[in-house]
């Protein structure tokens, strides 16, 4: 793809976020497949770290083999975390701050090293990790009724939203993940559950990949990053004015709030 298509796919998605405005889907305009996709991406991560938003980790997209098989990959995909996508514990997210936001609960880790070496091992990576938190990332998409295909979804920042994470910090050698059980409840009723293997196996793994993926594209992951490596269990379709609570066997709780109105 030209320079000149990339930058206008970018500004179509960068409108469509500040709108609060879906748009239809891009990737018949995505030309050069994943490598196409993900110059889309990192225009606008340029523009966002240009008006000052500060990069403090990343995501990991499509991490369910089940759902890599719905979209034709074979791999996950990865997007940016920035300073204001953060939200805290259980504060109210205002309802005109998304278009059609779902959530889903994940293991995040902090960093405590650089990773920048792309031939890191597990060694590397548990070396590496301060600590592990429970968290829900709040997934959007600026695609129309989430009409979205492994290119959509690269370009647009693998879908990012927001996240929010518990605040119960855990040592990794205090809990067991590959078999830690997920449930996520909203009033009581359960709307999702998972276990830590759903995530590539275990969340190191995907982990792994993306530290490799990062380091290898020159933007690796830095002491301080956080990195939410991939869904437990299946996506929740938000509905306003409710809460959403996660419970991860060994990591603690997390919730995630919704404003009713654009008045809340």
């Amino acid at each position: 793809m030209s320079d000149s298509i990339i930058q206008a796919l970018a500004d179509r998605l960068d409108a469509a976020g500040r709108d609060r405005a879906a748009i239809s889907p891009i990737k018949t305009e995505i030309a050069d497949g994943p490598s196409g996709a993900y110059a889309i991406q990192e225009v606008n991560t340029n523009r966002r770290l240009a008006e000052g938003r500060r990069l403090v980790g990343r995501k990991i997209g499509l991490t369910s083999p089940a759902v890599q098989r719905q979209l034709g990959v074979d791999q996950p995909d990865y997007g940016m975390l920035f300073d204001d996508m953060a939200v805290p514990d259980g504060w109210d997210v205002a309802a005109d701050r998304l278009i059609q936001p779902k959530v889903e609960a994940e293991v995040a880790f902090v960093l405590g090293r650089d990773l920048t070496d792309e031939r890191l091992t597990v060694a590397d990576l548990l070396r590496a990790i301060d600590f592990a938190l429970p968290a829900i990332e709040i997934v959007d998409s600026r695609i129309a009724d989430w009409k979205i295909s492994f290119l959509d979804t690269v370009a647009d920042n693998a879908s990012s939203g927001l996240y929010v994470l518990g605040t119960t910090p855990r040592l990794l050698k205090d809990i067991e993940l590959r078999d830690a059980k997920m449930a996520m409840t909203e009033g009581g009723r359960q709307v999702s559950a998972g276990v830590g293997s759903a995530c590539l196996g275990h969340p190191l793994n995907a982990t792994l990949w993306l530290a490799q993926t990062m380091a290898r594209l020159g933007r690796p992951l830095l002491a301080g990053d956080t990195v939410l490596s991939g869904a437990l269990g299946p996506m929740v379709t938000v509905e306003r004015g409710r809460c959403y609570e996660a419970a991860i066997e060994g990591l603690g709780m997390v919730r995630a709030a919704f404003a009713a109105n654009k008045e809340d």
